[in-house]
């Protein structure tokens, strides 16, 4: 009798050889789904992903993060029960996708920025599809109507926020870091902006790097990154293709259907379902191709784009290595926000004139968008809300304890 780790070293051994073998008897299969891995990784991961890699990593030498740390703790603590510095982590995952939310995040709890509770929620949160790829390559590329963009992101982004304010109550008895908590001491008698430049020029010092080695580290690092990130989805379109010409998806298809049908989901979309489990993008142009309603299609979009496939899973897992983060509680925020997802989906099909017009016609013919600058503004539109509201709290808290101490 082999031990349960034991046990699982063999079927991992197994399976691993069987992929291979399936790969050398479909090898000119498994050889054109790596070359679409590669293009799409070459032609929309890369250039998206990898300036927002370098940027992260230089704001964080910088001490930057940190600044906006103390500025956004007022919000973040509150609303998600994270520091501060989690608000950077959250921006930027909101604005270039997954899974710089998790690189940010994973680099947040190395330097003792947060605990490990606070790191697993923010991990839960802030790992989502980018704008680009939500209104260009799902709403314009696969379904031809850019005017489903807009529900398609809002309700994707609605349902990672609301799963945010859920997680807060996760092991909620915990006590928070305090590393930015500056409720006692001398902080307590300085104000937000002169705390917010003291992190950032104690942070800039405890760095020590200067700006040429900075830079160069933070494009290796980042370049590092993209590589592992483009190696995942390679890995994953040859393994979709490979359980598709197999037959393992048709069989694993007529098996949901029994569990699905019930709910009246069309046969049509189990095939993309399957598919979109391992590799989001592919499971949503399979669907944008399925012969359904519509309702039903941004159903199951939706659903995919927050169960995020297993490709990221697995970057997700590779990029907290070397942490102490688990990967369980993100898979259940996965499970959780798909949920939401479907069931905001409806509520915003009904309560928008999808079903009869065309919802935000404007849209429609409207010209594509460079990649990255929409990445950029989202970012600094998104930071720019997020200041605004922590000061304006501060300030309103500021306000009832002068006018309780006057009283």
């Amino acid at each position: 009798m082999y031990s349960k780790q034991e046990n699982k070293y063999l079927i991992a051994a197994i399976l691993a050889l069987s992929i291979t073998v399936f790969i050398i008897i479909f090898s000119e299969e498994a050889f054109a789904a790596a070359l679409e891995g590669l293009r799409v990784w070459w032609e929309i991961v890369f250039p998206s992903l990898l300036p927002f890699f370098v940027i992260a990593e230089i704001l964080m030498g910088l001490g930057v993060v940190h600044f906006l740390g103390v500025l956004l703790e007022p919000l973040m603590r509150p609303v998600f029960k994270v520091p501060g510095v989690g608000s950077f982590a959250l921006a930027m995952g909101l604005a270039s996708g997954y899974p710089i939310g998790a690189k940010i995040t994973s680099n947040l709890r190395r330097k003792k920025l947060c605990t490990k509770t606070e790191a697993e929620r923010l991990l839960s949160f802030t790992c989502t599809a980018n704008p680009s790829f939500m209104l260009g390559a799902i709403a314009v590329g696969m379904f031809r109507r850019a005017d489903l963009g807009l529900i398609i992101a809002a309700t994707h982004y609605i349902s990672s926020i609301l799963v945010g304010i859920l997680l807060r109550f996760y092991r909620g008895e915990e006590s928070s870091t305090g590393i930015l908590d500056s409720s006692n001491g001398v902080g307590q008698r300085k104000n937000i902006f002169s705390r917010a430049v003291n992190e950032l020029i104690d942070a800039r010092r405890k760095d020590g790097r200067d700006i040429g080695q900075l830079l160069g580290d933070s494009i290796k690092e980042a370049i590092n990154t993209i590589l592992m990130v483009g190696g995942f989805i390679i890995l994953f379109s040859v393994l979709t293709r490979i359980f598709i010409v197999t037959g393992l998806v048709n069989t694993i298809g007529r098996l949901l259907m029994l569990v699905l049908k019930p709910f009246g989901i069309s046969e049509t979309l189990i095939l993309p379902l399957i598919s979109g489990i391992f590799e989001v993008t592919n499971g949503a142009n399979l669907v944008s191709q399925a012969q359904a309603p519509l309702l039903h299609q941004l159903i199951m979009t939706n659903i995919l784009i927050a169960w995020s496939g297993l490709s990221v899973h697995a970057q997700i897992a590779t990029v907290i290595n070397g942490t102490d983060l688990r990967i369980k509680p993100f898979i259940m925020a996965r499970i959780l926000q798909s949920i939401i997802a479907g069931f905001l989906t409806i509520q915003f099909f009904r309560f928008s004139s999808l079903a009869e017009t065309t919802f935000l016609p404007i849209l429609k013919g409207s010209s594509p968008v460079n990649v990255f600058s929409l990445a950029l503004l989202f970012f600094l539109l998104l930071l720019s809300i997020s200041l605004i509201l922590s000061l304006s709290i501060y300030l309103l808290r500021k306000i009832k304890i002068i006018f309780f101490y006057h009283s």
